[in-house]
């Protein structure tokens, strides 16, 4: 049974992470990864090109029970320590909307970074591992398909229950319990809403459509792109506004982001009297977009000149312009999700070590802690920054 300083479980964003910065403060470390290669959710993130992380991070980007659990994590590594790795690497870059910032080329350029700060630092990495037991007596032993490992020390990297054929797993979840770490609820994050009434059939009709809106969903509310899909409704605004939807919530939409729909429709009533509501917003959004609200809110009035509208009849659809209130029938689940919401409980953990209060040489980082950023590269910075400070407080045998 061979022995190391820190055995970590999960090649992933963190897994890796930790175990360059590990292994570089001499640390004997072995990265253990059930799949056949290290980094496949870097690889597929970002359209390929991986958003590593973002301009502006702070604990408001995150959601978790303990609202101020990443302060420390993000203090000790923040975006612009990785941003100096990236630059040391010369992976070229840009950024995009909102700060992301995602690699010029290809996410391998990041993978390619960690695995080369791993392997000059000393780190041992074996893929296709299955690990088939953990126990502990003094020391952390694993039973493997490769052999017998012990460590003092233990770091759970193994993400969350995304994109299931990408490696994401009940692993990590099972260790926490063993241990007796509490577990959030878990749940999809990041995520397309689904539709299976009326409205789904209409978003059908409308699959490929984009277009800007604004969505509440719970407290929150963000403003960008809104896709029409087969299945319901995606783009980044959906997929913002998933973390903070509950389950039979209704989510409100507001079509015409940044106008006062109210005001704008009477006005359009008094200067454009003799046009029809779906000629005036066909100027604003998509024609095939208001042809199926004309169908779905007034089709008793499509011909009607707007000078002829009811006064409360055109504020009742400007209301609806800007607050459709719609309740999704669910989310499309894990499958597609960017994001666990849920997982390891933070107050079982040290937010500065992230190592089990109740287990002292246990540690968890990454998607696997309750700890859920927004779009926009903030997993990844919760990877880089709970990495570097987990590792930080590992220690030598």
């Amino acid at each position: 049974m061979k022995n190391y300083d820190a055995i970590i479980i999960g090649a992933g964003a963190a897994g890796l992470m930790c175990a360059w910065q590990a292994a570089a403060r001499g640390l004997s470390v072995l990265l253990l990864e059930r799949a056949r290669r290290p980094g496949r959710k870097i690889l597929m993130s970002g359209g390929g090109r991986c958003n590593f992380t973002n301009m502006a991070v702070g604990a408001e980007n995150y959601l978790s029970e303990n609202p101020h659990f990443v302060k420390s994590a993000l203090k000790q590594y923040s975006q612009w320590d990785f941003i100096g790795a990236v630059i040391e690497h010369g992976v070229p870059y840009h950024e995009r909307d909102h700060g992301q910032l995602f690699c010029d080329d290809s996410a391998a350029d990041i993978v390619q970074l960690l695995l080369r700060e791993c392997e000059q630092a000393g780190a041992e990495l074996r893929c296709r591992c299955d690990i088939k037991a953990v126990s502990h007596n003094g020391r952390f032993a694993l039973d493997t398909n490769l052999g017998q490992f012990q460590s003092p020390q233990l770091v759970v990297a193994t993400g969350g229950l995304t994109v299931p054929s990408m490696g994401g797993g009940e692993l990590g979840y099972q260790l926490a319990s063993q241990f007796g770490l509490r577990l959030e609820p878990t749940r999809a994050g990041l995520v397309p809403f689904t539709f299976t009434d009326q409205l789904g059939q209409l978003f059908a009709r409308l699959a490929g459509l984009a277009v800007p809106a604004s969505i509440r969903a719970g407290k929150a509310e963000f403003t960008e792109a809104l896709l029409f899909t087969h299945r319901g409704l995606s783009g980044p605004v959906c997929l913002q506004a998933s973390n903070y939807w509950q389950p039979g919530q209704a989510i409100s939409i507001d079509l015409l982001p940044g106008e006062d729909a109210p005001s704008l429709l009477r006005q359009w009533q008094q200067q454009q009297g003799k046009s029809k509501l779906a000629s005036q917003l066909a100027k604003l959004l998509p024609k095939s977009l208001v042809q199926e609200l004309e169908a779905l809110w007034w089709p008793r009035l499509a011909d009607t000149p707007l000078a002829q509208w009811p006064g409360k009849q055109l504020d009742e659809i400007a209301r609806q312009l800007g607050q459709w209130q719609i309740k999704p029938s669910g989310t499309e689940g894990y499958r597609t999700a960017e994001v666990t919401l849920g997982g390891v409980s933070c107050a079982q953990l040290s937010s500065k070590t992230l190592e089990a209060k109740t287990q002292p040489g246990l540690h968890f980082i990454g998607e696997v802690v309750d700890v859920a950023g927004q779009l926009g590269g903030f997993n990844f910075q919760w990877a880089w920054s709970s990495a570097y400070a987990c590792a930080q407080a590992l220690k030598p045998s």
